[in-house]
């Protein structure tokens, strides 16, 4: 399929880099279901010094491409609510290269992280919280598995609204919006990744 670069005005580029970080800052916003509005104006996007990153990306970059190069900057850091524009500058390309990787070696990184967390834990204690973080908590905040695999593992078993019920703490929190805030833009074959977890997970 061929990709076609500069489609988008740098206004266009702007309203998309706002619809996402409200997509993952605000638990109402819904980034599909508002599809991408918000309330901005160009005036406002004209006041910006920072325009010209907007304008180099609408040059640069397919729609799609614009929205993956957002989505991996708020989904690779540990609070969405901290992105802004300047870190967006610094550390855009590289986590937006690492997003473009992980998705087409995604069905290998999850079997990979899978085997080592449920290597160490039957399925039930993986989502175990009775004693405080939970093992998939866990292996997350250490960099063990990734933000992919917590989604595709919340498709599966829905373990996210229970850990919601019974983990009030901070950090989970912010982990969980991200998942479901997530989820939406990860679109996979389910059935694919419940046949590699059964060739692998042992209840």
């Amino acid at each position: 399929m061929m990709i076609i670069r500069g489609t988008m005005s740098p206004y266009e580029v702007y309203t998309t880099y706002l619809a996402l970080k409200k997509h993952f800052t605000d638990k109402k916003y819904d980034y599909h279901k508002y599809r991408g509005k918000t309330r901005t104006s160009k005036n406002a996007f004209n006041a910006r010094r920072d325009r010209y990153f907007f304008e180099k990306m609408s040059r640069k970059l397919s729609e799609e491409e614009v929205r993956l190069f957002f989505l991996a900057s708020f989904i690779s850091t540990d609070d969405p609510s901290s992105v802004w524009v300047g870190e967006i500058i610094r550390s855009g390309e590289k986590n937006f290269q690492r997003l473009i990787k992980t998705h087409q070696s995604l069905s290998y990184i999850f079997s990979n992280e899978i085997s080592d967390l449920f290597g160490d834990n039957k399925l039930p204690e993986v989502f175990n919280c009775s004693q405080g973080h939970p093992p998939i908590l866990k292996g997350y905040l250490r960099d063990e598995v990734s933000i992919e695999t917590m989604v595709i593992l919340d498709q599966v078993f829905g373990y996210s609204k229970d850990l919601d019920r019974k983990l009030k703490d901070p950090v989970w929190g912010v982990v969980s919006m991200k998942i479901n805030k997530y989820k939406p833009f990860l679109n996979i074959e389910i059935d694919k990744y419940k046949r590699l977890l059964r060739n692998i997970v042992y209840v």
